[in-house]
């Protein structure tokens, strides 16, 4: 019977999955190493069991003991497996910036997680570096994994992500493309890839507001470039001593944005429900395309899984928040439309006129305005039943009849909220431009601008 003792057996040995339409416009053969298949839905999974394995022999990790560490989460989860099957407690300690989901998830599998404020250096009391180190010293038979220093974080991804991808391309890839954060992916991989063939490159994806970049061209280490960003799971303000920049051929800084919108679309184009450092490193790749040629064999490193992104790069309204989500406005369908002159009636037209104009420009609502102001309305679904129950309708005046003013909205009032306030009861808004004139947004406007 083909049986797995348990969960940590099924780590590793994860797919390599061509991409086929967001880089189709590239040379090459474009490949994926999707690690979100591990058991703990990250890549990170190879490098925390090879750590606790490590730590077992040489004494640090006693029968009982307690795992310490600072993570985003994934390193944690890999932990977390590893304690839950080898029978470890676990103290985890993260960051403000990271997705509430990643520390439920911590949680769930047994581990106590401190959340400790992102913007502080390293070596503040209070960074979550400094906090993981000093639990290590104030709780007895506790081990501190120091993922950022530790090599058997590299040694595992020699072991396995190397030769994975040496074995799965037939020895053909060309380019290892891989977000850098704590060196352990880029640099292990890397060093059993460039044993087999020194001329394959290692592209290191990076993010704006991490020093790694810099310091990869010119060794210094420079604080200047250090700023908060929004990116998870990769990109430092410190040199971890997990890498080997000799192993690295080009950096490359991606946006926040653009590795999110690029996660996304990573999951509606290629099915592929990916984290934020996949989003990057695509979108790395993206930038570098002129660097290419057909005969390349190009393996990109998507680390973890997107349901730990819901609340954040897969909610609307967080990347709206962040300006991450291109937003139509009311002012997009005013433009469009050029200058073409709003349909309206006075108060003391006739209804008759207002059938009129309904039936000569096919529309179904109009402003009632006195003096250039709204006052009021008039519409198709109002009239309709008053006409059967009054004939003489069509003689009376406007006034009479006017139905509630249409609410007014800015110009640059998102589609999706005017769209929220067309009723059937209130079936339009009016907006005004810069130059005082008045316009009309209906729910056929919205429709037709959702099609383009």
């Amino acid at each position: 019977m083909k049986i797995k003792n348990n969960i940590l057996e099924t780590i590793g040995n994860t797919p390599l999955i061509r991409l086929n339409k967001i880089t189709r416009q590239l040379p090459g053969t474009i490949l994926a190493k999707v690690d979100y298949f591990n058991p703990g839905n990250s890549i990170k999974d190879r490098m925390a069991l090879k750590m606790v394995e490590v730590a077992e022999p040489d004494g640090r990790l006693k029968p009982g003991g307690t795992i310490i560490e600072g993570t985003s989460g994934n390193t944690g989860m890999g932990l977390a497996l590893a304690a839950v099957v080898k029978g470890y407690k676990c103290i985890f300690v993260t960051t403000d910036k990271q997705s509430k989901e990643k520390v439920d998830i911590l949680k769930a599998v047994g581990a106590e997680v401190i959340v400790c404020p992102t913007n502080v250096l390293p070596e503040d009391p209070n960074s979550y570096y400094s906090v993981a180190a000093r639990l290590a010293k104030e709780i007895p038979n506790s081990c501190h994994m120091n993922q950022y220093d530790n090599l058997a974080n590299r040694q595992a991804h020699y072991e396995t992500t190397g030769p994975e991808i040496w074995d799965q391309t037939d020895g053909k890839i060309t380019h290892l493309v891989c977000t850098a954060g704590t060196g352990g992916t880029v640099t292990g991989t890397a060093m059993y890839l460039k044993e087999k063939n020194p001329n394959i490159q290692i592209w290191a994806i990076d993010v704006y507001g991490s020093l790694l970049t810099k310091y990869y061209r010119t060794g210094e280490i420079d604080m200047n470039e250090v700023h908060p960003y929004i990116s998870e799971g990769f990109g430092e303000d410190f040199v971890p001593g997990n890498y080997n920049m000799e192993m690295i051929d080009h950096f490359e800084q991606v946006t926040d944005k653009d590795g999110a919108v690029m996660a996304r679309r990573l999951a509606k184009e290629e099915g592929l429900f990916c984290g934020y450092s996949a989003g990057s490193c695509i979108q790395g790749l993206m930038q570098l395309k002129d660097k290419l040629s057909p005969s390349d064999v190009v393996v990109c490193i998507l680390h973890d899984h997107g349901s730990r992104y819901v609340a954040k790069i897969y909610n609307d309204q967080w990347m709206r928040d962040r300006g991450f989500l291109e937003v139509k406005t009311v002012r997009e369908i005013v433009s469009a439309r050029g200058p073409k002159k709003l349909i309206t009636l006075s108060a003391e037209d006739k209804i008759a006129d207002a059938i009129s104009l309904m039936r000569k420009y096919d529309i179904e609502h109009l402003p009632v305005m006195t003096d250039g102001q709204p006052i009021g309305s008039i519409s198709e679904g109002g009239l309709f039943q008053k006409l059967i129950d009054n004939p003489a309708l069509p003689s009376e005046p406007i006034s009479s009849h006017l139905e509630q003013t249409f609410p007014i909205v800015g110009l640059d009032t998102p589609l999706e909220k005017v769209g929220r306030g067309i009723t059937k009861d209130q079936g339009a808004v009016l907006t005004r431009d810069e130059a005082g004139q008045y316009h009309i947004i209906t729910k056929y406007d919205i429709i037709q601008s959702a099609g383009n």
